[in-house]
């Protein structure tokens, strides 16, 4: 399961606009292998699995769901810098700059 704080699902609110949903995908990226991306998905694919979190549906493809399941997004804003944060359970480190993880 994946869940929204409501700051995150009130800045998704604002944007979700014709799509089916939130997609969450792990792909190999950055310095410590793996990165997040959300995009906006107007379909849900057979594989995925479908999670809905404040009225937010999410939607994650089952390679991206080992890494991600259990974890909490947030959206925060630090200094001018804003964006959406992953509160992850199955992270054992982060890079320094904060975009990518290993589990």
């Amino acid at each position: 399961m994946i869940t929204l704080t409501n700051t995150a699902a009130e800045k998704l609110k604002t944007s979700i606009g014709d799509n089916r949903g939130l997609r969450i995908l792990v792909k190999s990226a950055g310095c410590s292998g793996l990165q997040y991306v959300l995009e906006w998905s107007r379909y849900k694919n057979l594989e995925d699995t479908e999670f809905k979190d404040k009225d937010i549906p999410i939607l994650v493809d089952p390679k991206s769901l080992v890494y991600v399941d259990g974890s909490e997004i947030d959206h925060l804003k630090k200094g001018l810098n804003e964006g959406f944060e992953f509160s992850n359970p199955n992270t054992k480190a982060k890079c320094g700059c904060g975009e990518s993880f290993i589990v």
